[in-house]
């Protein structure tokens, strides 16, 4: 057994908290979470610092929880620290090899698990930092930053999400490019807007996108959606109807082609945006968007098929199948294997239990 996850199920199980307990406190699933306790599955630093958050003073700090944090932590620091020391050394990478990196990330995102996916790009963005002589640079780490805000797990609150989205967004000023400043802004605030986190942060984000620029583009596209989900939230109806209308106006215009990369929108992840909000509508157009997403979504995109699945679950539930809903929910999650799991389907998942319990 990993000496690590056995300290996480020691401190665990003497602080009287279960295993589904945990996963509902955290960014991970409870089958995750097992796996790690056994052994099966690595102690990831975030997962470590996640059960200090949750066991907080009912462990003993200097027992079997600090010796895992002492052994995780500054391991994945001596990583970075390594990483940035050997690329300092090395020859600079043409601002050319950045924006490939830059696209491989967009396009692995869609793919990878955030906590595969996390440690990788924050090398990377430890390298970047010391290069950032031209505004291109700055265009490239705005995106990466963004994209890596979108790996980060919420159990701090999503503050450090939010704290990656502004620094994007002050990386992008710095480029000077204007697409790349409303791409920014746009994509950080349909990301929270869709997972229904932090409201205002994505209202005032999308508002900053908007008011830059009129030009149709996929930064307007996605800040127009986000627009959409917080008007459902505030229960404005006919305002999130309008602001999707709009959305997918400017969808018709600039939709990608590219289907596999975060820094598109394709015909069916505009279809999965459109879901989600009309799910949490109670809209009957929900049903055609969810079926026009898994027409048109390659296969090779499981998780984003789990999205769908959770979107069915959350329309249940809030028809009044609390129980059928939230069932429908958790089993369409617990098919996707754990390391292709991202912070959206959990909050998805979060938002099914929420509606699932107001309604019991």
């Amino acid at each position: 057994m990993d000496h690590v996850g056995a300290r996480l199920r020691v401190a665990r199980t003497d602080a009287a908290v279960t295993l589904t307990q945990m996963a509902a406190r955290t960014n991970y699933s409870k089958s995750h979470l097992c796996n790690v306790e056994l052994g099966k599955r690595p102690a990831t630093p975030d997962l470590v610092l996640a059960y200090e958050r949750v066991l907080g003073d009912s462990v003993n700090r200097r027992g079997a929880l600090a010796l895992a944090a002492a052994v995780v932590v500054p391991t994945a620091v001596a990583e970075l620290i390594q990483h940035g020391f050997a690329a300092a050394i090395a020859p600079r990478r043409h601002v050319d090899d950045w924006m490939a990196q830059a696209e491989a990330y967009g396009q692995d995102y869609m793919s990878l698990g955030a906590a595969e996916l996390q440690g990788r790009l924050a090398a990377d963005l430890v390298v970047l930092q010391q290069e950032l002589d031209s505004p291109h640079l700055w265009g490239v780490a705005a995106r990466l930053m963004t994209v890596h805000g979108k790996t980060l797990p919420s159990n701090d609150g999503g503050r450090g999400a939010i704290r990656s989205y502004e620094m994007a967004a002050i990386a992008a000023d710095r480029a000077g490019d204007l697409d790349t400043r409303v791409w920014v802004r746009g994509r950080a605030a349909l990301a929270l807007a869709y997972e229904g986190a932090h409201l205002p942060v994505a209202a005032r984000l999308a508002g900053q996108a908007v008011g830059l620029s009129e030009r149709p583009s996929l930064g307007r596209l996605n800040a127009l959606t986000a627009q959409a989900h917080v008007a459902a939230f505030r229960g404005d109806t006919v305002a999130s109807l309008s602001k999707l209308d709009d959305a997918r106006r400017v969808f018709d215009t600039v939709g990608s082609a590219e289907q596999i990369s975060d820094f598109a929108v394709p015909q069916w992840r505009f279809h999965t945006f459109e879901s989600m909000l009309l799910s949490r509508l109670g809209h009957p157009g929900a049903v055609a968007a969810q079926e026009a997403a898994d027409r048109a979504r390659p296969v090779t995109l499981p998780r984003f098929a789990t999205h769908i699945e959770l979107h069915r679950g959350l329309m249940m539930a809030s028809a009044g199948d609390a129980a059928g809903g939230l069932g429908y929910a958790r089993r369409a999650l617990d098919r996707l294997p754990p390391e292709r799991h991202s912070l959206s389907l959990r909050l998805m998942l979060n938002e099914v239990e929420r509606v699932a319990g107001a309604a019991t």
